[in-house]
């Protein structure tokens, strides 16, 4: 195995760690020998356990000596609920360590490479980093900006509607589309909708059609009296501030599954990371349904939002695809 497919398979570990590591970053970590062979692998565990490199190293044992560590992300030099992995690393003998991104963490950001140069380790940086810097988009996003990356998900008519004019939207997309929803949801730390959505539909915001941990469920305004969202956190503050505490208290994801009316203010202050339109071959054929935004638009064509596509994928009839703000994409570029 060459160091991609080292990498390649770090990355396929650290999807199974994507649902239990949060607010910790879910990393991958292959040990090859020198000739190519796993030694051994890994991926971050919950809060409070091992960390990728750690659990590789383990089931490589003792012969780690003169071995290649890829990871997908820098190593951590430092304490926090775990000891630094770069000890363990130069203690076990690496000869080698290729890592896909640096860590934009203020506790990691370079110190991790420059504690296993010292140590007499080689580094290299850059392999599979598109790939990584993409799983990772959501920690590297919060560690840089210190807030949380905000997936917009919207269900919609090829018309461009959200709901009919009596506000019904149920099951406007097939189950298909609705199950990708469910792992959209286990992969954000929470969601996000208006009171406005708790009134009319009573959702309960659950991870049920996928293995995954349920996100923490964030309200704007108050929910009625036995509401099915509850327990959820409920804010009354502007959407940038409410961003702020949400990153304060380690959420590195949210996925914004409110109405038209928190979509557009959202959208309007520029806080969307990723638009996520699941697009159902259904027509309401009218003026006077819901649009995706409530509130003034653009006044001219001149001044219309633009982006990129980033992704379209046919889930049974429906279409899924995957908008970012252009600024997101020189971010990209960048790393």
């Amino acid at each position: 195995m060459n160091h991609l497919e080292a990498m390649e398979r770090a990355v396929e570990l650290a999807w199974g760690a994507r649902r239990i590591s949060p607010p910790n970053p879910w990393v991958g970590c292959v040990v090859l020998a020198p000739d190519g062979t796993v030694l051994g692998e890994g991926a971050t565990a919950a809060p409070g356990g091992p960390h990728a490199e750690i659990s590789a190293l383990d089931q490589a044992g003792n012969r780690s000596r003169g071995s290649t560590l890829v990871t997908t992300l820098e190593p951590c030099a430092h304490y926090g609920r775990t000891p630094p992995c770069t000890d363990s690393i130069a203690a076990a003998g690496v000869a080698h360590v290729v890592a896909a991104v640096e860590d934009p963490d203020d506790q990691v950001s370079g110190r991790g490479h420059a504690a296993l140069t010292e140590a007499g380790i080689s580094v290299s940086v850059g392999c599979g980093a598109e790939m990584v810097t993409a799983q990772l988009q959501s920690y590297l996003h919060h560690r840089r900006t210190g807030r949380p990356f905000v997936v917009l998900k919207l269900a919609v008519t090829l018309d461009g509607r959200i709901a009919a004019p009596d506000g019904s939207s149920h099951w406007i997309t097939g189950a298909e589309a609705r199950a990708d929803v469910h792992l959209l949801r286990a992969r954000s730390d929470a969601v996000l909708v208006g009171a406005g959505t708790v009134r009319a539909d009573d959702p309960e915001l659950t991870v049920r059609e996928v293995e995954g941990p349920d996100p923490i469920r964030v309200v704007l305004g108050e929910s009625p009296e036995g509401s099915r969202v509850e327990p959820a956190l409920h804010f009354a503050d502007p959407p940038a501030e409410t961003l702020q505490k949400l990153a304060a208290d380690g959420v590195l994801q949210v996925l914004i599954e409110g109405g038209a009316d928190v979509a557009g203010r959202f959208h309007r202050a520029g806080l969307v990371d990723r638009y996520v339109l699941y697009l159902a071959p259904a027509l309401l054929g009218g003026d006077d349904g819901v649009p995706l935004f409530r509130g003034p638009g653009a006044a001219t064509i001149a001044e219309a939002w633009r982006g990129r596509i980033v992704g379209v994928t046919q889930l049974g009839n429906d279409l899924k695809v995957e908008l970012e703000p252009t600024r997101l994409a020189g971010a990209r570029a960048e790393s």
